[in-house]
């Protein structure tokens, strides 16, 4: 009997290490994985609203971005990826520079929403990069902006050598992006990054996926979790927990803006406050009523460029 009892407990054991196992298989595919993503489709906490979802689609910044000459940069990662970015000159002059790093699932050119006031109002170089695992540049992995911190400081790097070492360099970032410029926060970087402003940051990946897996698969973080941030070591080479903008900005010394839509159920608001009230250097936060992802630009422009421009001021920039 004892022993029967024993093969049934080690039976059990063995088909629930199969299930975890493929479950870590499963939203390592969904989320990880340089693949569609079918699952975001239909996403109730990326709905849009009608204003936003007009500016983002049929926007004048399409056209504007679409009439303009960008020079295509190169660089190859520490870990042997050709990565692309793209680079716009300013009308006259500046030793201004705005790095502009994209969303989830997203392309460099999609940040010109908002380069096309850094250029045309604001004088501005402006430059963005597809992250690694999206659009021209290589990669079988999405980063979460692991990974992409050290792409963006060779970015960094790489536009000092090409433009100057008077080069003035803002960190401007939109989700994914946004949690990318706050782990490169933490790295070593030249004087000549200034500040960087954050739009919709999330604290650390484990912290989003536990809260995703539970809103949108109601499950519990154990163990899937665990055993999908260990598969993603192996096979994207960073855990979960590594990957954290919160760790970063501990170490911080540069002025920081942050700024989050209060509607926002896709990266709750709560995340962005706990990055600034952990943020080692002088910040800034601003969240916005009504506002869902990444739509505080759409549906509070005057008010996201005031706090934008006041923002930039204060780091007493050249020309």
């Amino acid at each position: 009997m004892r022993k029967k009892i024993k093969y049934i407990v080690i039976g059990i054991v063995l088909v629930f290490f199969a299930i975890n196992i493929g479950a870590s298989f499963f939203f390592y595919n969904l989320a990880i994985d340089r693949n569609v993503k079918e699952f975001l489709q239909g996403n109730n906490d990326l709905e849009v609203s009608a204003e936003a979802l007009e500016v983002f689609l049929d926007g004048d910044w399409r056209d504007w971005s679409k009439n303009q000459n960008y020079e295509i940069y190169n660089i190859t990662s520490y870990d042997g990826l050709e990565l692309q970015g793209y680079f716009l000159p300013a009308k006259e002059p500046t030793h201004k520079l705005v790095i502009l790093s994209h969303g989830y699932l997203g392309h460099a050119k999609d940040m010109a929403l908002y380069g096309q006031h850094y250029y045309e109002e604001l004088g501005y170089n402006i430059f963005f990069a597809d992250a690694r695992g999206h659009g021209q540049s290589e990669g079988d992995y999405i980063g979460f902006g692991w990974h992409d911190r050290l792409d963006l400081v060779q970015w960094v790097d790489t536009l000092v050598e090409k433009l100057g070492e008077e080069t003035e360099i803002i960190l401007h970032g939109l989700s994914m992006g946004a949690a990318t410029v706050l782990m490169t926060a933490g790295e070593e970087l030249p004087d000549n990054v200034k500040g960087i402003i954050a739009d919709s940051p999330y604290t650390s990946v484990w912290d989003m996926f536990d809260y995703q897996i539970t809103r949108m698969f109601h499950l519990p973080a154990f163990p899937v979790l665990h055993s999908t941030s260990a598969l993603t070591k192996i096979k994207a080479g960073y855990t979960f927990g590594e990957a954290s903008a919160l760790e970063q900005v501990k170490k911080a010394n540069l002025p920081i803006l942050y700024i989050h839509g209060e509607a926002d159920t896709f990266v709750p608001t709560d995340l962005a406050w706990e990055l600034y009230e952990n943020t080692n250097s002088e910040a800034e936060i601003y969240t916005f009523p009504d506002a869902g992802h990444g739509e505080a630009f759409v549906i509070h422009k005057d008010a996201y460029l005031e706090i934008l421009e006041n923002f930039l001021d204060s780091l007493e920039m050249g020309s």
